[in-house]
């Protein structure tokens, strides 16, 4: 297939991360700056999708943040890939609730995808909204860095122990233009890298978010500056494993991986083991990382849904109930999906971490 070869721009022979970054970001073929993946008619739900109350509770938690910080005269929140902005849009709702916190919050959303800043851009109405491509605009106050599948979208690099030596998979394209997967001796740096991490020691095949802890690292840093923390939502596993957890999505199916190139949502499973080592070796503390189906009850999801349901007909409460249903059912989003909170603050009494 000839259309393989805009993937590769000129190389030859990609690393998975290099390969799945042009898949995903390419400015004219990439998946996300040409088509919407989210919703019914996409290829995927998330949780502000499934419900508005999720994002009311993660309003609530960024409220109760400002508080146990002091109460500062400027407040920054970023929001980490906003999707088609409507988590944003129940933030601002919410905050409005809340005069003295919303007077002095800043928001920020941290987007790769020019097609979906328009889609942003259009669907949220407020001008008090910066969008941002990286976080010197941040200038005081603490932040808060919020993603909800922000992880599990950054491409990651894959690799293999054989006897001594650590090998990198890489996509190659046949003289047929087909793909192929080949491993080659990893670089001194990665190989460095990836020895230092306990986590991975041992481990047969590796999955390593290089790409996603420089993302991190940028915000890491801004934390250090002004304190703050990072809240990331995502699906994941809380112990390391030898597991290859790529996998691809097309209309809610599942995609062979290397099918519909640029058409297809690609994703892994985020290493939540490995988050929490990557951010105490940065100087971050960090909360017991818990289920979503925990964050949310502690955070009083059902209580409000009860509070909500007495103004609704009884198809309003059923339809309310399935959608909270399916946030915090463990055969569904409750136990896939872990929140981490990583910080930099003396106290670590944060609202929803029991």
């Amino acid at each position: 297939m000839k259309s393989n070869i805009k993937f590769f721009k000129k190389s030859k022979s990609l690393p998975v991360d290099e390969f799945f970054k042009n898949v995903l970001y390419d400015n004219k073929s990439g998946y996300y700056v040409s088509k919407l993946p989210f919703g019914e008619k996409g290829d995927f739900i998330t949780s502000p999708t499934i419900s508005y109350l999720f994002s009311e509770i993660i309003a609530i938690w960024m409220v109760s943040t400002w508080e146990l910080f002091g109460k500062p005269k400027s407040f920054n929140i970023v929001e980490l890939g906003p999707g088609n902005g409507s988590l944003t849009n129940v933030l601002l709702r919410s905050f409005k609730k809340f005069p003295e916190f919303n007077s002095v919050k800043n928001i920020f959303l941290y987007e790769e995808s020019n097609y979906l800043k328009k889609i942003q851009k259009k669907n949220i109405l407020d001008k008090n909204i910066n969008w941002i491509n990286n976080f010197n605009l941040i200038k005081k106050g603490p932040v808060i860095f919020f993603g909800n599948e922000f992880f599990d979208a950054l491409p990651i690099k894959q690799f293999k122990r054989k006897k001594n030596s650590i090998l990198e998979k890489n996509f190659i394209l046949d003289k047929s233009y087909k793909i192929k997967e080949i491993f080659n001796k990893a670089s001194k740096n990665d190989i460095k890298t990836l020895k230092s991490y306990k986590t991975l020691k041992k481990l047969n095949f590796i999955e390593f978010p290089k790409f996603g802890f420089q993302e991190l690292k940028k915000m890491i840093k801004k934390i250090s500056e002004l304190k703050g923390c990072i809240l990331l939502v995502d699906y994941g596993y809380l112990k390391s494993n030898n597991q290859n957890t790529l996998q691809s999505v097309m209309k809610h199916k599942k995609n062979n991986l290397l099918d519909n190139l640029g058409k297809a949502d690609i994703t892994a499973h985020v290493n939540f083991d490995l988050l929490n080592e990557f951010f105490l070796k940065n100087n971050l503390k960090v909360n017991n990382i818990i289920s979503q189906k925990e964050f949310l009850e502690n955070m009083g999801i059902i209580e409000r849904a009860k509070i909500v349901a007495k103004k609704m007909k009884f198809s309003q409460q059923s339809d309310l109930y399935l959608r909270i249903k399916r946030l915090l059912s463990p055969r569904a989003m409750g136990n896939l999906f872990k929140v981490i909170l990583a910080y930099k603050f003396k106290n670590n009494n944060f609202a929803g971490f029991k």
